[in-house]
C-alpha cells in the first residue's frame, strides 16, 4: 500500500442473512459459458450473495439455469457492445451491498472462495482475488508488477525482467472483489480502457487512493483463459492502445513515483 494512513469503514454486517456482494458477469455471446459459471454458482450456493447483474452485451437468449438460482438475479441488455469497464460501471450502479464481486465468464468455481475471501478482510482491503489456476492446475499470471516502457522496450529486444516474488502492482480483473464504498469513491473502471489494462489502472489507484489490494492464498478459481489479443488483430489493437493510455495516465506517473520513493 502505497498510503500508511488507510481509511476505514465500519464492519461488515454481523447479521448472516444480510447480503455482503453483489456479482457482475458480462457475456459477450457466451451463453454457453455463462451457463457453465451460473452451474457453478447454483451447485455451490455461497453465502453472502445477495444479487447477480447478468449484462448481455450483444443480443442473445438468456443461459440456462439462470430462473433457478438462490437469489435476485437483474439482467442488462445493451443496446451497443460497451467495454469491460463501461459495462461493470452500469452494473455497480445497481448494487446495494458492502461488496462488488467482478467475474469473467470464463471462470470455473471449485469452491465457496467468496467465504473464504470475506473471512479473511482486513479494513485496509478494498480489492481482493483469489488465486487463479489455469485449467491444468498451473498458477496463472494474475497478480503483476507495474509493466513500464523501458521493460517493453527490453521485451521486443527479447529480454525479460526477472520477477519479484511476493510483490503486487496490480490484479488482473478476471476474478475481483471490490469493497463498492472505496469503488465509488475512485470512480470505477476508467472507460476510456475499451478492453484491457483498465484493471492495472483501478488497482493503481486504489492503492494511491490508500487502500490495500492483494491475493487471498486460501482461495482458487480456474479461469479458461481466451486470450483474443493473442488470435486477434482487433483485440491486439485494444491491448497496445490500453498499454499507451496506461503509461500516459497521470495516476500510472503518481504510482510509479511513489513507489521509487518508497524502495529507496
Amino acid at each position: 500500500m502505497l498510503i500508511d494512513d488507510a481509511p476505514r469503514i465500519d464492519a461488515l454486517p454481523s447479521d448472516a442473512a444480510s447480503p455482503l456482494l453483489t456479482i457482475s458477469i458480462v457475456s459477450h455471446l457466451q451463453r454457453a459459458m455463462v451457463g457453465e459459471l451460473l452451474a457453478d454458482l447454483g451447485r455451490l450456493r455461497p453465502l453472502g450473495v445477495g444479487k447477480l447483474i447478468l449484462t448481455l452485451n450483444l443480443p442473445e437468449e438468456l443461459p440456462e439455469g439462470i430462473d433457478s438460482l438462490p437469489f435476485e438475479v437483474l439482467v442488462l441488455r445493451n443496446d451497443r457492445a460497451r467495454g469491460f469497464g463501461a459495462n461493470h460501471n452500469r452494473a455497480f450502479k445497481h448494487c446495494t451491498t458492502p461488496w462488488f464481486a467482478i467475474f469473467n465468464p470464463d471462470l470455473h468455481l471449485i469452491s465457496d472462495f467468496l467465504v473464504a475471501s470475506l473471512r479473511a478482510l482486513d479494513p485496509a482491503d478494498a480489492l481482493l482475488a483469489p488465486r487463479i489456476l489455469e485449467v491444468g492446475g498451473a498458477p496463472a499470471d494474475a497478480t503483476r508488477r507495474l509493466f513500464t516502457p523501458w521493460q517493453f522496450v527490453r521485451r521486443l529486444l527479447g529480454s525479460r525482467d526477472p520477477a519479484q516474488a511476493g510483490e503486487v502492482d496490480w490484479i488482473a480483473g478476471i476474478c475481483l472483489l471490490v469493497r463498492s464504498s472505496a469503488f465509488a469513491a475512485v470512480g470505477g473502471f476508467d472507460e476510456r480502457f475499451y478492453l484491457y489494462l483498465e484493471d492495472a489502472d483501478l488497482s493503481l489507484r486504489m492503492q494511491l487512493a490508500g487502500w490495500r489490494i492483494r491475493q487471498i492464498e486460501d482461495a482458487a478459481v480456474i479461469h479458461a483463459a481466451q486470450r483474443a489479443s493473442h488470435r486477434s488483430l482487433r483485440h491486439l489493437r485494444w491491448h497496445v492502445s490500453s498499454l499507451l493510455k496506461h503509461w500516459m495516465s497521470g495516476a500510472y506517473w503518481r504510482y510509479y513515483f511513489a513507489r521509487r520513493r518508497l524502495n529507496r
